[in-house]
């Protein structure tokens, strides 16, 4: 697909045939009639940060009286809830918190893999160049410590827009296009894995929808480190933004773009369809839009729940919601490989 053809399609109201053509492609990747899900909790360490993004309900500035940062045991006993509900994995991120330099990260996650077998998915691009910046690193230098301290992928958080024209708007004290790219870069170049996303409907034309796709293909075409991508609408409720954007993502739009990065992205296996922000419904329509992948149960989700999101499921809950859809419910883990559970 062209940078044109996505536009074309953007602009097209003919919903159903974009739709079948993301399902063709969904298809070819997985021909199987399989969704997967993940059980994983979303620990977020700390909600101090120093971003002020304006389409953030959770964090708190430095100093705040309602500012955290979890102890370790807090932490610990997070992970073991978690392990003792099924889970594989925990996605670990928080404010952007110059008081947290690379020991810190270290002691914790050398910490953490000495208690427990699990997936550490920890550490937003802005976190991780924070990091770097406050401990007098190299953005590799400090990957490869983190890496070798048991970090074992790094989410796709921070993205938002990859158009800085939009960064400038939204957030404009967060790290550049060009600065997330480079995290996701230098990390896939060390043999780590990492997803991509994208917050839409905060202001942005479609133009820079497409220029954040075109810009996740370069980069995959260049290091195949990406296992999935994860599109999501922006949401509100709560946020500076919230005032300004005047049209909430409605559900064609949601399905349209994720249709549109089904097709776009052909050289990223997996895509991923929203309950926690759609709804079970609209979820379920995804899985025929292009997305093979319902996410997680979610034990623990604080950031887009400040900003509104009020969904929620179990595990069954996710399988019931998959087997309705038409599909074969598989639990997979954060790398996605599956564990065949019928």
């Amino acid at each position: 697909m062209t940078k044109q053809q996505a536009l074309d399609a953007f602009r097209s109201d003919d919903l159903i045939g974009i739709g079948m053509e993301a399902d063709t492609v969904r298809r070819k990747f997985h021909p199987g009639g399989v969704a997967s899900y993940i059980i994983d909790r979303n620990i977020n360490h700390t909600n101090f940060c120093t971003e002020y993004c304006s389409f953030c309900a959770f964090y708190r500035p430095m100093g705040s009286e309602e500012g955290y940062v979890l102890a370790k045991e807090e932490i610990y006993k997070k992970i073991q809830e978690t392990i003792d509900l099924g889970g594989t994995g925990v996605l670990m991120q928080g404010g952007v918190n110059p008081d947290l330099k690379i020991e810190y990260f270290e002691d914790l996650f050398r910490s953490i893999k000495q208690r427990f077998a699990i997936h550490l998915h920890c550490l937003s691009a802005p976190e991780v160049l924070m990091v770097a910046e406050v401990s007098n690193l190299s953005i590799r230098d400090t990957i490869a410590r983190l890496r070798d301290a048991g970090l074992d992928s790094i989410p796709g958080a921070g993205a938002e827009v990859l158009d800085d024209e939009v960064r400038l708007k939204i957030a404009r004290l967060k790290c550049t296009t060009a600065d997330w790219i480079n995290v996701h870069r230098t990390a896939h170049q060390l043999g780590m894995r990492t997803t991509a996303t994208m917050m839409f409907g905060c202001g942005e034309t479609i133009e820079h929808r497409v220029n954040h796709l075109e810009t996740l293909r370069q980069l995959q075409e260049e290091t195949g480190g990406f296992t999935a991508f994860i599109p999501w609408p922006f949401q509100p409720e709560n946020t500076a933004l919230g005032k300004r954007v005047k049209d909430e993502t409605t559900a064609v739009d949601f399905l349209k773009t994720l249709a549109i990065s089904r097709i776009y992205l052909d050289n990223v296996v997996n895509i991923q369809t929203s309950w926690v922000t759609q709804g079970i419904k609209v979820c379920q329509l995804g899985l025929r839009f292009g997305g093979n992948d319902v996410g997680s149960v979610m034990l623990e989700e604080n950031v887009v729940r400040q900003a509104g999101a009020q969904h929620s499921a179990s595990e069954e809950d996710l399988r019931r919601l998959i087997r309705d859809a038409g599909f074969v419910p598989k639990q997979r883990d954060t790398l996605y490989r599956t564990y065949y559970l019928n």
